[in-house]
């Protein structure tokens, strides 16, 4: 499969299309890829400001900052020599039909896992995890959930599509068990009721790196981990393009480290969402989801190093 390394006269944002330079594969399916990258580009559940829809091609074109380093700090081997890595472009739906996207998403998300490929997917507002959840139950059974974010998203009274909702209905619908599950940077109303363990944000701030990483491993044991990264788990100052910003939250730093430490864990499928760029005056939010999903990429492929 092409890499970067096949092509030395490139220039920083020349041809820039797939995330991580990594070659566009608009039909995945029977590719030799480990690791197949969706953009999944939909708002229609956003509660707040509009305009997740434009994350995916943001995050792909903020990752060209990324792409030239042949084994990114701190990381001590080359991501794209250990695996290999194919963008897919952004799903296709119908213009307006939320119900027509959830279903050709947990549709592509099936077809891609049972081949034994890897999801790395971005939306869009964070709604994109419920049918990436589905596709991955059926593969791997209910699964635990680590999640980074300023909200739990466990709130009830919301419509069927709604960016609030998904690990309300998750657990009831016996994808992910909530009380192998674990929530970090909350900073805003929830309830323990579902059984999830909540770090807020006030306490993640206070804890180390290494107790929020025990804390995440403790929880999980060795079931497989599902891992959504919501951009506003991140402090606005950190990450201001997002629908719902909330003050208070993680910094980059703190975040690199805790998810650069989570290698052992099962990690079995991903997604980064919420970034929505016409809110960033200079691409912070953009390089700051970039960044978090080639390190979760590489704990990926460490991981597998380590097998």
């Amino acid at each position: 499969m092409a890499t970067l390394a096949n092509y030395p006269d490139y220039s920083l944002y020349a041809n820039a299309f797939g995330f991580l330079r990594q070659p566009l594969v608009f039909n995945p399916q029977g590719c030799d890829a480990d690791v197949v990258i969706t953009g999944v580009p939909f708002d229609m559940a956003t509660t707040g400001r509009s305009g997740a829809r434009m994350g995916p091609g943001a995050i792909r074109q903020a990752s060209t900052n990324l792409a030239w380093e042949s084994k990114k700090w701190p990381w001590d081997f080359s991501l794209t020599k250990e695996i290999k890595i194919a963008d897919c472009g952004d799903l296709v739906f119908d213009c307006g039909d939320a119900r027509n996207m959830s279903e050709r998403l947990e549709a592509h998300a099936t077809s891609l896992l049972a081949e034994g490929k890897t999801l790395l997917t971005f939306g869009g507002d964070h709604f994109v995890t419920l049918p990436l959840l589905r596709a991955h139950a059926k593969q791997f059974g209910e699964m635990a959930l680590v999640h980074f974010d300023a909200h739990t998203d466990t709130y009830d009274q919301g419509s069927e599509f709604d960016h609030g909702t998904m690990f309300y209905t998750a657990p009831k619908e016996g994808l992910i068990n909530p009380h192998a599950s674990i929530q970090i940077g909350i900073r805003t109303e929830h309830s323990d009721e579902l059984g999830f363990q909540v770090v807020d944000a006030a306490t993640a701030n206070d804890w180390s790196v290494e107790q929020i990483v025990e804390a995440i491993k403790t929880r999980v044991g060795d079931r497989p981990v599902y891992l959504t990264f919501d951009i506003d788990c991140l402090d606005p100052a950190y990450a201001p393009g997002t629908g719902t910003p909330v003050c208070g939250g993680l910094s980059t730093d703190k975040i690199l480290k805790v998810i650069r430490s989570l290698q052992g864990i099962n990690l079995i499928g991903m997604d980064v969402v919420e970034v929505a760029p016409a809110y960033d005056h200079a691409d912070l939010t953009s390089l700051a989801a970039a960044t978090i999903a080639t390190d979760l990429l590489y704990v990926w492929a460490a991981n597998r190093k380590a097998k």
